[in-house]
């Protein structure tokens, strides 16, 4: 039987707590697996009276019914072990169902640097394929542990009642078996993890090639792609060979040692059936039972894989669930909010960093106002938007919305007062009506939805649609142009109707006349709001309210569009080189 460590015990518990809730069906599931094996010894014990006595024809009472009692005995078995099956199926999968579903609702309150540390094909990989392995472990293991193990115990039984001299000899099969499973065990173990790491790797080739198609064409890169699958998949394929010669391992140490068991145990029974202490029904019987043992021990000694492929997944998995989700230390819940936003010596610095990406921020918003953030890159400016809504959390200084610091104030309603568009647009595999009423705390009608994709100039083309929106926009969106989808996204702002909004470059990847469009619906979103603008392209901010220059981290200028053209500092300077028709002029700006 495998055996695990203190700790792999410990992990091995926490696994089983998913069965938990549904132990009764799991112990149904054992109990029947269980009188499954229970009819096992029952084969070999009807073996020693139908040889010693079932053939001895002509007497007046020959044992008619032992053709029945075998027939009975493999339809109990059947039945047994078909029910077991099914329950434990269905528990099985309800774990699986469980262990995702907390995954899942785990994963989306994760924090942002959590996605930044952790390429996507590794969480993906544990969600979707090492659960398999963990719920495996939790109830498949634990079936054939307890049907194989009473399956050998009756068997031993059986072989004690017979004669337990050669018991004896049966029993030295299980030390060599134990050892044998404790020298495969740390080996199995390292190459499941070599295992998945290596999944994720591919994995992750298979996304960035999907992902990156169009480059691959363009620069020709098809074959070296191919080759780094290669690479992966060969290596991937080198550690199944391993891990699978580990494991086949077992199955002929476990022949090997049952085989020596029953010739030295042939040799001692025809030593005692030739001084007349054993008869030929109880040898025959004997023999039955040693070599039904061989199937059970088998298995027994199989289970080690899946436990360390499971044990393996469940460290995976449970890295993930031990991950802390987002802080949140608020208590407020904001009503009424009117958008007055206090930077009160702000300063951000990303973890490992050499210096802050912002410093000493001073900035008091005014309800309504249009702000917009501008500068070389690397100046802060993403940073800035990432503070509002706490997906980053200050490391100096304080925010305020409406006098009430922001790691005051309840994740969720801090959010709730915010509306985000950002320049990459990623869309739901859903119809355009749900993506526009994505996150609604409500039951939305069309005539809302519709009203919503009017202010944002999306009606005409949604409506130009076959299925209008009822049409499905594809993954991320992709069956839908950018300027289509940033509509979608401002749509689904104005829905929401935040008031707080929050640009992150909404335009700065379009065509003229998609940022056309774009910008007539920002400009319509925008009224009322608190608004805060990041862009490169200086033409769609001439119009803001106050322009904040950001240049190493710091306000470097603050003002009007006029009133900086005329300080003739940074952002002249930048309007300047954006307004020049060279090339050079327009790269030198842009670095």
């Amino acid at each position: 039987m495998p055996l695990v460590d203190n700790e792999n015990l410990k992990l091995y518990r926490r696994l089983l707590k998913y069965a938990r809730p549904y132990y009764k069906v799991v112990i149904l599931g054992s109990v029947l697996a269980a009188l499954s094996a229970a009819t096992e010894p029952l084969l070999p014990a009807l073996m020693k009276p139908m040889l010693d006595d079932g053939f001895k024809f002509g007497q007046d009472t020959p044992l008619i019914w032992l053709p029945f009692a075998v027939v009975g005995i493999f339809f109990l078995r059947g039945a047994f072990g078909f029910a077991s099956t099914y329950v434990m199926a269905w528990a099985q999968n309800k774990i699986i169902y469980q262990i995702r579903v907390d995954m899942f609702a785990h994963l989306v309150r994760l924090p942002s640097n959590y996605f930044q540390e952790h390429p996507s094909a590794k969480t993906i990989n544990r969600l979707t394929q090492e659960v398999n392995g963990v719920a495996a472990a939790s109830t498949t293991v634990l079936t054939t542990m307890i049907k194989d193990g009473v399956t050998v115990v009756g068997l031993f039984g059986w072989l004690l009642y017979l004669n337990w001299q050669l018991m004896l000899i049966a029993v030295t099969v299980v030390p060599v078996l134990t050892i044998s499973v404790r020298k495969l065990s740390k080996r199995l173990r390292s190459l499941m993890r070599a295992e998945h790491d290596s999944m994720v790797l591919m994995t992750t080739a298979i996304q960035e090639a999907i992902s990156n198609q169009k480059v691959i064409k363009v620069y020709g890169g098809e074959s070296q792609e191919v080759h780094r699958f290669e690479r992966l998949t060969n290596y991937l394929r080198g550690i199944y060979m391993r891990n699978s010669i580990s494991a086949a391992l077992g199955t002929p140490i476990t022949q090997l040692s049952s085989a020596l068991a029953v010739a030295v145990i042939i040799a001692v029974a025809m030593v005692q059936s030739s001084e007349g202490m054993t008869t030929i029904g109880g040898f025959a019987s004997f023999i039955t039972a040693t070599l039904m043992m061989n199937a059970p021990l088998k298995r027994l000694a199989d289970l080690n894989a899946p436990i360390q492929r499971g044990l393996a997944a469940a460290e995976h998995i449970f890295a993930v669930l031990d991950e802390a989700t987002e802080r949140d230390t608020g208590s407020v819940t904001l009503d009424g909010v009117r958008g007055e936003i206090t930077f009160d010596k702000v300063s951000y610095r990303y973890p490992q960093a050499e210096r802050d990406a912002l410093a000493d921020i001073d900035l008091i918003v005014r309800p309504g106002e249009r702000i917009a953030l501008v500068g070389p890159s690397g100046g802060g400016k993403s940073t800035f938007a990432n503070l509002l809504p706490n997906f980053l959390h200050v490391t100096g200084g304080e925010i305020r919305i409406d006098g009430f610091p922001i790691d005051s104030i309840h994740l969720k309603s801090l959010r709730q007062q915010m509306a985000l568009v950002t320049q990459e647009v990623l869309l739901f595999n859903d119809t355009i009506a749900n993506n526009i009423a994505f996150g609604a705390t409500r039951e939305l009608s069309l005539e809302e939805i519709r009203a919503a994709a009017k202010a944002a100039h999306a009606l005409e083309f949604i409506e130009a649609l076959p299925e209008g929106f009822n049409t499905l926009v594809g993954e991320s969106g992709m069956r839908l142009s950018g300027g289509q989808r940033q509509r979608i996204a401002i749509a689904r702002a104005v829905l929401k109707n935040a008031p707080i909004l929050i640009l992150d470059e909404a335009t700065s990847a379009l065509d003229n006349e998609s940022e056309r469009y774009v910008q007539a619906a920002l400009d319509e979103l925008m009224v009322g709001r608190t608004s805060f603008v990041i862009a490169h392209r200086l033409s769609t901010i001439e119009n803001a309210d106050r322009i904040v220059v950001l240049k190493e981290g710091r306000i470097a200028e603050i003002g009007t569009h006029k009133e900086l053209l005329a300080l003739n500092g940074i952002y002249a300077y930048l309007h300047q080189v954006q307004g020049d028709a060279k090339p050079a002029a327009v790269t030198e700006g842009a670095a």
